[in-house]
């Protein structure tokens, strides 16, 4: 069975993208996840002096081990100020300094969505753009605006968007 890592790129204890990736990946039929937490991978703000001089953080060397585990990836995004944030570009910096393929190669389900009526649609933008250069095989990508409205109790209310969302997953699923 394959197994997928359902994650936000969020550091949030509330986040909507972390509920949003863990719903997403609970509409898998023939594959198992994980939801992993950034907060479980601490590392310090990335620059080239930081690296020369402290060598490479462990928390980028734990997410990087823990990459290699899956078969692919849903990611939900969260967008501050029309791009990724920080603690999740900040991660990805670093390891992308190991494996710049931080993706694997391996089929990825990008998503995003915001309490605003664009629902992230700048983070989905850059992650189109820069994830297959960092080793994503982006099958789809998934925009849920306006969450508070749109998600209760644990799902998308929204037929058209529960729909649209079925077809991405299983769409990611037969890529695995």
């Amino acid at each position: 069975m394959k197994k997928i890592a359902a994650f936000a790129g969020s550091t949030s204890s509330t986040s909507i993208n972390k509920q949003l990736a863990t719903y997403a990946a609970a509409q898998l039929g023939n594959a198992s996840f994980d939801v992993l937490d950034l907060n479980d991978y601490k590392v310090s703000i990335f620059s080239e002096d930081e690296e020369r001089e402290n060598e490479y953080p462990a928390g980028a060397e734990l997410f990087n081990n823990d990459l290699d585990k899956y078969d692919g990836f849903i990611v939900s995004l969260a967008e501050h100020n029309g791009s990724y944030a920080a603690a999740f570009k900040n991660l990805f910096d670093w390891a992308s300094r190991k494996n710049r393929e931080v993706f694997r190669n391996k089929p990825v389900l990008v998503m995003a969505t915001s309490p605003g009526g664009r629902g992230g649609a700048g983070v989905l933008g850059a992650a189109t753009g820069t994830f297959p250069h960092m080793g994503a095989k982006i099958t789809g990508s998934f925009s849920l605006p306006g969450f508070y409205d749109n998600f209760k109790e644990g799902e998308i209310v929204i037929e058209d968007k529960k729909n649209e969302l079925k077809e991405a997953v299983a769409t990611f699923e037969q890529a695995l």
